[in-house]
Order: C-alpha cells, then sequence, then structure tokens
C-alpha cells in the first residue's frame, strides 16, 4: 500500500484531437506532486495516460501504474514507473487502482475511459467507497455527459444525492487541490461544480 493521498487517474491511451488534453494531463500530473500525492493509473506510456505518469515522475513524484497482462505485451507498458503492476484482467485492474487511490479524477478518454468513471461513481452511489470523485472538463469535452447525467436526474433514474459529491471543473489545479484537501467539500444546489452554473 502507497503511503498518503494518492489521485486515481482515468483518462484516454490516445492524446484526442487538441492538444490541449494533453497539456491539462500534464497540469495534473505536476499539481497531483505538488500536493504531495501518488498517481494511480491505469500503467500505459501511450497518450494522456503516458503524459500524466511523466509529468508525475518529472516533478519528481510516485506514479503506481495497474495495467492487464493482454496490454503490457502489446506496446504500452510504461517501463519508469515507481511501481508496475501486471495483472490478469480489467477487473482486477479496476480493484487494484481503487484499492490503492484515496481520490479519483476523470480526464478525456473514450468508452474505457467512461466505463471507469460509471463504475466508480456507482460504486460511491452505493456507499461501496466515500472517495471524492472529480472531472477535468478540457475544453467542455464532458459537457455531452453532465448534461445525459442531468437527463437521468430529471427522469427520475439518477438520484441527486448520488451526483452533488461530483467535482467538476476546468482547472488542472483547483479540481486536484478539491479532490486532495477538501474530500468531503459539500453539496450545492447542481453538484459539487466550479465551471458548469
Amino acid at each position: 500500500m502507497s503511503e498518503g493521498p494518492s489521485i486515481c487517474v482515468f483518462c484516454g491511451s490516445s492524446a484526442g484531437l487538441s492538444p490541449s488534453y494533453a497539456e491539462a494531463a500534464r497540469l495534473v500530473g505536476e499539481a497531483i506532486v505538488r500536493r504531495g500525492a501518488s498517481l494511480v493509473y491505469g500503467g500505459g506510456r501511450v497518450g494522456l495516460m503516458g503524459v500524466v505518469a511523466d509529468a508525475v515522475l518529472a516533478a519528481g513524484g510516485r506514479v503506481v501504474g495497474v495495467i492487464p497482462e493482454a496490454l503490457s505485451t502489446k506496446e504500452i507498458a510504461h517501463d519508469g514507473l515507481t511501481e508496475l503492476h501486471v495483472v490478469r484482467g480489467m477487473h482486477e485492474r479496476k480493484a487494484l487502482m481503487a484499492s490503492r487511490s484515496t481520490a479519483f479524477l476523470t480526464l478525456p478518454g473514450g468508452i474505457g475511459t467512461y466505463e471507469e468513471f460509471f463504475e466508480i461513481l456507482s460504486w460511491k452511489g452505493l456507499g461501496i467507497h466515500r472517495k471524492p470523485v472529480g472531472i477535468l472538463n478540457v475544453g467542455g469535452y464532458f459537457d455531452p455527459l453532465l448534461d445525459l447525467l442531468d437527463h437521468g436526474i430529471t427522469r427520475k433514474f439518477i438520484r441527486v444525492d448520488h451526483l452533488r459529491p461530483l467535482v467538476v471543473s476546468d482547472q488542472p489545479e483547483e479540481v486536484v487541490r478539491i479532490l486532495l484537501d477538501e474530500p468531503d467539500a459539500g453539496p450545492n444546489d447542481r453538484w459539487m461544480t466550479l465551471d458548469r452554473a
């Protein structure tokens, strides 16, 4: 078990269309180190995953990677991490990442990133964990997802109290600070959102 606070970052194995995504990932990595925390992530060296890990390492921080065997043998495992855990499959990967983290932050990514975010958010709603969960909404990337969650609330399929603790921001430093320093930041009228009115 790693010592001290740690943020599990879910993000893409692609860099995406805009350079702003990689820049945000770099700033998240630097902010994590400035807060004295470690990074826990999916263990890859490509895409935004590689950017955030490299930023933490370059700033002198600790990085714990967790990757399934099937992916580690392809070309994407990062070989310069503080710890790299190679596990049998995706379920074991996500369970280990969750157990090694004190907070969760989702950056832009694809289907796998969405799946990780929804699982950890679902676990929080079910009371399986009480750790803070956040989204870095770079360039409005997650606006359609947030609208979908609002739609679920208005249609009475999602309880608003399950989303109130969700921290949403477009500011890397601020979202990292809140997740690490204010894990029990109270609910407001819409969720715990910093940049959506």
